[in-house]
């Protein structure tokens, strides 16, 4: 096995053991909690199987619905915004500016990488409190979870990308 996906196994089980032992267990003001094993979708190489990597995706949301008994939104959630992370990227950077060989999250411009994860974040979170509300009468409450929450995994997730990674 070559280094990166060395790196990719050690960021999925370091995420999704961070995110269950952890981060589920902290409720900032009694509702926030934020989300950060989707870090693991930003930073996942664009060059590898697109198969694999929606597999692994879904695998990484179904082991975070496993131990946090949520049914499956996280599963469904993931894979979602592991399937639309191509389109966003193209959306973000534009034609002229991606490269899928060399793609790295922190060799782009900060700006579009904070957009990016934002983008992806916001999604994610909108996902996962539908499916967790499931009623048109709670969209209030959805939009202001994802806002909220989305705003916490947001800067916990930039910064965790700032510290842990290699900039290329």
């Amino acid at each position: 096995m070559n280094n990166i996906v060395i790196a990719n196994i050690i960021r999925f089980i370091g995420l999704l053991l961070l995110q269950v032992l952890v981060l589920n267990h902290v409720n900032l003001f009694g509702f926030i909690n934020p989300l950060v094993y989707i870090v693991w979708i930003f930073l996942f190489p664009i060059k590898k199987n697109k198969s694999a990597f929606l597999i692994l995706s879904f695998l990484l949301g179904l082991s975070i619905d496993f131990f946090s008994d949520s049914g499956g939104i996280h599963a469904a959630s993931t894979l979602f915004i592991a399937f639309i992370r191509i389109p966003i990227l193209n959306l973000v950077l534009g034609k002229s500016d991606f490269d899928y060989v060399l793609f790295n999250l922190r060799s782009i411009a900060f700006l579009k990488a904070i957009s990016f994860i934002t983008i992806l974040t916001l999604i994610h979170h909108f996902v996962l409190f539908s499916l967790e509300y499931f009623s048109f009468n709670a969209i209030l409450s959805i939009l202001f979870n994802t806002l909220i929450t989305g705003v916490f995994t947001i800067l916990l997730s930039i910064l965790g990308i700032i510290l842990f990674t290699k900039k290329k």
